[in-house]
């Protein structure tokens, strides 16, 4: 070989050399999440709806105002119920009217009743009279015959009375219980004219305007728990095992930019939703600056591990089966380790190297 080129050959081996790419592992805080999206919720949220189709005559309460459990948010037109609720109403005072102590019906039947009784009373001792009379042989056999028949009269008279004053009110109680009955269904009717709050909380969105119609089941309100936001996240099927309640949430939404929320993981549900093979977790914020703006976008970090001053290299130079590329006595070897937390970008080295190691591209060790 030639001086020229075994000097060609040096040049280029000095050059490969110095487009070697090497990386030292170092020392840092590695912190591995898991991504996350979602929205922003109300605490509590829930949807107010029409029990009835009808059209609105009253709108009583504006967006954001606090309301308590039962405030009535919409009035629908109710003619109609309102009518029948009055006739219901009229007809259950009178039949509570029929059965009171001023009733002139049961009045009636009690004097009738007490009537028969006096006159029971009168014919049965005129009988017992006559009774007595034939036993000393004074009068006659017609005149004892005509007392005793108008005793027995006297006695179904009174019997008559009696039964009567009884099925009468017996009667009147079932009235009553009717016009109860009419009364209380022709409320609950007239009741679903009035759209009403089920808890306490903030109105943020009314759907429907005076002289609009409104269809059976229809949501009229948007409602809920008073300036607490919930984060309802969607979490992969694959991560769901990493996610525990308490576990810190890094995020941000659409309306707010750049800047960064804290938050923390409240509740997981169990049930996965089969259309995008997803879980619902549900988070609180905790640096006490939760945003306005309801349904806004959010994108999460939810942080499942933390780890401070401990060894990583970059991601891409870990190998498939957890190993390095390094150069060792002039060669270039494979050499495993045992790997830690991981993140998009970096991994935690547990053993297998340490911050002196130079470790090789494995795209590129020559």
């Amino acid at each position: 070989m030639s001086k020229k080129s075994l000097l060609l050959l040096i040049s280029v081996f000095v050059a490969a050399c110095q487009q070697q790419r090497i990386t030292y592992p170092r020392y840092m805080t590695i912190v591995q999440t898991v991504y996350a999206s979602g929205k922003v919720m109300a605490d509590s949220e829930y949807t107010v709806g029409a029990l009835i189709s009808g059209t609105v005559i009253g709108k009583l309460v504006k967006e954001g105002d606090q309301i308590k459990k039962g405030q009535v948010i919409y009035i629908l037109r109710h003619t109609a119920p309102a009518a029948k609720m009055e006739a219901a109403a009229s007809a259950l005072l009178n039949a509570r009217e029929n059965i009171s102590a001023r009733s002139r019906i049961l009045n009636d039947l009690k004097i009738a009743e007490q009537n028969a009784d006096l006159k029971f009373h009168n014919d049965s001792l005129l009988y017992i009279r006559y009774q007595n009379l034939w036993a000393q042989n004074i009068g006659t056999r017609v005149n004892l015959d005509n007392a005793q028949t108008q005793y027995e009269l006297s006695y179904n008279q009174k019997q008559s009375a009696r039964e009567k004053y009884r099925s009468t009110l017996n009667d009147l109680k079932v009235s009553m219980k009717n016009a109860e009955s009419m009364a209380a269904g022709s409320r609950a009717d007239l009741e679903n004219y009035f759209i009403r709050a089920e808890s306490s909380g903030t109105i943020y969105q009314l759907l429907k305007e005076k002289g609009e119609a409104v269809k059976m089941n229809e949501p009229v309100a948007l409602l809920g728990r008073s300036g607490t936001r919930l984060i309802q996240l969607a979490v992969d099927q694959e991560d769901i095992r990493q996610i525990r309640a308490g576990q810190q949430v890094l995020l941000k939404t659409d309306a707010s930019g750049e800047h960064i929320y804290q938050a923390k993981i409240s509740r997981i549900y169990p049930m996965m939703n089969e259309t995008d093979q997803t879980f619902r977790v549900d988070a609180l914020f905790t640096d006490g600056a939760d945003p306005a703006y309801l349904h806004s976008s959010v994108e999460a970090n939810i942080i499942i591990a933390k780890k401070m001053n401990c060894l990583t290299i970059p991601l891409a130079l870990l190998m498939t089966g957890d190993s390095i590329r390094v150069r060792q006595n002039g060669r270039i070897v494979t050499q495993p380790v045992k790997t830690g937390i991981r993140t998009t970008n970096e991994i935690e080295i547990i053993s297998g190297a340490s911050r002196h190691t130079a470790i090789l591209d494995p795209f590129n060790p020559q």
